[in-house]
């Protein structure tokens, strides 16, 4: 038996040259779930929105038959699709949160930077990364397909990048997330929410020059680290909106 699939927009970036951006047929021995046969031709479920079959609405469960027309669409930005027809449910309600593999660490950094909640650890193995994401909810940021192939996975995003600037420029376009930037409001180190805190409070653990020029700090209310606007401040301001210029 064979299909014919057409995989559109970035979903040819995990196919071979061959097979990019043009109609190819696929030869199986039996009817197979779309989702399995989308798979095991190296498109993660996680990258999808939109599966047609002979140019009807499919989900995940869909057998693939024998002459089968496929056509598998990534997440539209300015079409709205309806619960009806996406093979993913919708994030949860207000701003997406974040859990990264172990070769992700400096990406988590500029998340927490930008203000949004990146869980990291360089330690968690994939059965954990897997679980976090599917129970709490958050998006699953990594470069492993395999990862992402994983049935209890519902959100997440295959990065293109080794790059850790380009691969945020990625994560803000992809979930449309320029207009929900709040910088600095969260702790690079640990991911908690940043309270102020009076000067007078934390004067013990302040060193000498930082006392004497600054009067203006902020604690995580996770691990208490103190934060405070030095001259690395400039920097990060500036990295900021170069990403958000490029973002657009």
């Amino acid at each position: 038996m064979e299909a014919a699939f057409r995989f559109y927009a970035g979903l040819n970036d995990f196919l071979p040259p061959a097979r990019r951006g043009r109609s190819f047929r696929h030869v199986f021995d039996l009817p197979a779930s779309v989702k399995d046969m989308i798979e095991s031709l190296g498109v993660p479920h996680t990258e999808i929105e939109l599966i047609l079959a002979n140019g009807e609405p499919v989900d995940f469960a869909y057998l693939v038959q024998d002459g089968d027309r496929v056509a598998v669409y990534p997440p539209f930005t300015s079409i709205d699709l309806g619960p009806v027809l996406r093979v993913r449910p919708d994030l949860p309600d207000g701003e997406p949160r974040f859990v990264l593999d172990t070769h992700l660490g400096r990406l988590a950094s500029y998340l927490r930077m930008l203000g949004f909640d990146a869980l990291y650890r360089n330690d968690y193995p994939d059965p954990e990364l897997a679980r976090i994401s599917s129970e709490e909810g958050r998006v699953l940021l990594t470069r492993d397909r395999g990862l992402l192939k994983r049935s209890v996975v519902v959100h997440g995003y295959c990065l293109r990048t080794t790059n850790s600037r380009a691969q945020l420029v990625e994560v803000l376009r992809r979930y449309n997330l320029a207009g929900q930037v709040r910088p600095f409001r969260r702790c690079i180190r640990c991911n908690g929410l940043l309270d102020p805190v009076d000067k007078a409070a934390i004067a013990d653990e302040l060193p000498p020059r930082t006392a004497q020029y600054y009067d203006e700090f902020r604690r995580c209310r996770s691990c208490g680290q103190v934060y405070w606007k030095g001259n690395h401040t400039a920097w990060m301001e500036q990295f900021i909106a170069s990403v958000l210029d490029e973002v657009g």
